[in-house]
């Protein structure tokens, strides 16, 4: 027997229970751009303090590793940045889950996320404008390279993309300089 996929493993559930979701990260900038490897996958889901328990639910404790319900709580009461992780137990796939609530980038994604296919499923893909604006945080904040090769590689590949909402992010969002190291490489 084959083992199971993330999309299988992470999906699924949020699939079955009806959970909004949107893949991100560098899974949503292979799919835009080239390949790499990754080790996870990275999830914004729509999440609130009534919907929380049945999330919870969707991923049984015998084969993940998932916060208790407490730790949810605390994370959706956050003003920005509530996460937490989901880790299946046998194959150690992992999933960073990140909380839309609060986070008017994460609610124009989940608005405007796309269907695609990825291998023999559909997924729902943050859209490409997105992906770039959270690869120049990351990089703005952390400085790994990865994530302007990820947005090079998407801004190579002739994604369709609304060049205006990118330009108005980049402003509000104080990204110039991460922006530039982009566009002078390209």
């Amino acid at each position: 027997m084959a083992a199971p996929s993330w999309i299988e493993l992470f999906l699924g559930p949020l699939e079955r229970v009806g959970i909004e979701y949107m893949v991100t990260g560098s899974v949503a900038a292979t799919a835009y751009g080239e390949p790499r490897m990754t080790l996870d996958v990275d999830l914004v889901v729509a999440l609130d303090q009534a919907s929380a328990p049945g999330f919870l639910a969707a991923f049984a404790e015998s084969e993940f590793y998932r916060p208790p319900l407490e730790v949810v709580r605390v994370e959706l009461a956050r003003e920005a940045r509530g996460h937490f992780s989901l880790i299946h137990r046998a194959s150690g796939m992992k999933a960073d889950v990140y909380i839309a609530s609060n986070d008017a980038l994460h609610r124009w994604g989940l608005a405007h996320r796309r269907r695609l296919r990825l291998g023999s499923q559909d997924v729902w893909l943050a859209p490409p404008e997105y992906v770039i604006v959270r690869k120049l945080e990351f990089w703005r904040e952390g400085g790994s390279d990865k994530h302007l090769r990820d947005v090079r590689a998407m801004l190579a590949s002739g994604t369709t993309l609304d060049r205006e909402l990118l330009a108005r992010e980049v402003d509000h969002r104080s990204l110039r300089e991460a922006w530039a190291r982009v566009a002078d490489a390209s």
